[in-house]
């Protein structure tokens, strides 16, 4: 969040950051649902990485010559969003690895799931999924339908570039 707001001051604006946090119970669970299908659908069943997901990724970005898929789980995700930099170097990416093992290892798949969706970025300034719903929807991150919630989720892959009326093509 700081370094979303350097960056838009660094470009001449300032940036008002929209972020509240909820405890997971009072997240919708489609929500929930809808993230983790979208995002990692194997969540609850690997140790912080899918190793699959990385060769898939690696695979699809060697042969596109760029990088347009990832492999990161919901658990790396959150570890890069809390602990480290967003630069793009193979030192963050160890960085989120040994961030990634220790969330895993003590925090639990309701808490990682419960950071994730509190500091995701769902829009210029807006974190997490109550930011998010109150922003969009005039609604509670608790309210949040199948519908609503899919619309949060194609968020996700771009959160800077989406633009509110995009969310009404669907």
């Amino acid at each position: 969040m700081l370094i979303r707001k350097a960056e838009a001051y660094e470009n001449g604006r300032q940036l008002k950051i929209r972020q509240e946090w909820v405890p997971i119970e009072r997240i919708s669970k489609n929500l929930i649902a809808e993230v983790v299908d979208a995002e990692d659908s194997h969540f609850y069943e690997h140790g912080g990485f899918s190793y699959d997901d990385m060769v898939k990724a690696i695979y699809i970005n060697r042969l596109m010559n760029r990088v347009v898929a990832g492999g990161s789980t919901i658990s790396q995700q959150t570890a890069k969003n809390v602990f480290c930099l967003p630069d793009r170097t193979y030192t963050r990416k160890l960085f989120e690895a040994y961030f990634t093992t220790l969330i895993e290892l003590f925090w639990g798949k309701e808490r990682i799931l419960e950071v994730y969706l509190n500091v995701i970025e769902l829009g210029d300034g807006i974190f997490g999924v109550e930011a998010a719903s109150d922003y969009y929807f005039c609604s509670s991150a608790a309210n949040i339908g199948k519908h609503n919630a899919k619309m949060l989720v194609n968020i996700i892959p771009n959160p800077r570039d989406y633009l509110p009326s995009d969310m009404y093509m669907y």
